[in-house]
């Protein structure tokens, strides 16, 4: 969870569709069946990808200049990443970005088919086509997600592009590009290397009571928590999504975020996947 450009690779890259048993959830590639049902969790998504493209070479090295002279590509970076295919290219703002696939062919192709959008249909196939691999409850799941799935997707890029000033109601709490930029550049650039807990807090976990959590999860949060501490605030956004889509799974959400130990990380209760903690150590 803290090394960024990886998570930019899981984004950008070619997903691998294949799984070794039904515990294997490699070929989510990070976005979750939850995610595309609901169009949760996009937020870190989109920003780490604009991070990425503002501040990284395609080898994850920094570029020179001033980002804020990139903004324009990142923001057709995003584009190209959600785009779905129209052909009478008839949509109002337009959700088909077919003409970035010259610039980004790792994110939308010759036929308007984006990242997210390929990724989408492939998974649906996977799932479909090895019922052997995945659990009855991923099955049973595929359906009512996949039905729909490309309108309402269609609808959400749409929003996306809203801008952020906008007059119109039903624009006022949907997420825009212009603000995934904005927090993409404050952010600045991706952290390439995992964080590593201090010693003291790994000694400390060794005499805390997990609640029966897995040591790697609890320490995936304070890597989190501790790599994403500012000096305004002992509290950081957890973005719950993101740790279920990171471990391809729904089992941090339902089963070990209300188990995390007390003593030790303090948590508000969740909203719509977004909740806040603070440690004590």
């Amino acid at each position: 969870m803290t090394n960024e450009w990886e998570e930019f690779k899981a984004y950008t890259g070619q997903p691998v569709y294949t799984a070794a048993n039904k515990h294997d959830t490699a070929f989510y590639s990070r976005v979750t069946l939850n995610m595309l049902a609901e169009f949760s969790g996009f937020s870190r998504v989109l920003t780490i990808i604009a991070r990425g493209y503002l501040f990284h070479d395609k080898n994850g090295g920094l570029l020179d200049g001033n980002p804020y002279d990139r903004i324009e590509y990142a923001r057709k970076a995003l584009c190209a990443w959600c785009s779905a295919p129209d052909k009478k290219k008839s949509s109002v703002p337009p959700v088909d970005f077919r003409e970035l696939s010259a610039d980004f062919p790792e994110l939308v192709d010759e036929d308007g088919k984006g990242w997210l959008y390929r990724h989408a249909k492939n998974l649906f196939h996977f799932i479909r086509k090895n019922p052997d691999l995945v659990n009855k409850q991923t099955s049973n799941k595929l359906p009512g997600i996949s039905k729909g799935f490309t309108r309402q997707w269609k609808k959400r890029v749409k929003q996306f592009q809203i801008p952020l000033f906008s007059l119109n109601e039903k624009g006022a709490w949907t997420l825009r590009f212009d603000a995934i930029l904005a927090e993409a550049l404050e952010a600045g650039p991706l952290r390439t290397e995992e964080y590593v807990l201090p010693q003291p807090v790994s000694d400390l976990l060794d005499k805390t009571d997990l609640n029966g959590v897995p040591r790697y999860a609890v320490e995936d949060v304070l890597k989190y928590y501790f790599a994403n501490l500012t000096d305004d605030t002992p509290w950081v956004v957890l973005l719950i999504e993101s740790f279920d889509a990171y471990y391809g799974s729904t089992n941090f959400s339902r089963k070990w975020l209300c188990k995390l130990p007390k003593n030790l990380i303090q948590r508000e209760t969740f909203i719509r996947g977004v909740s806040r903690i603070t440690v004590t150590t």
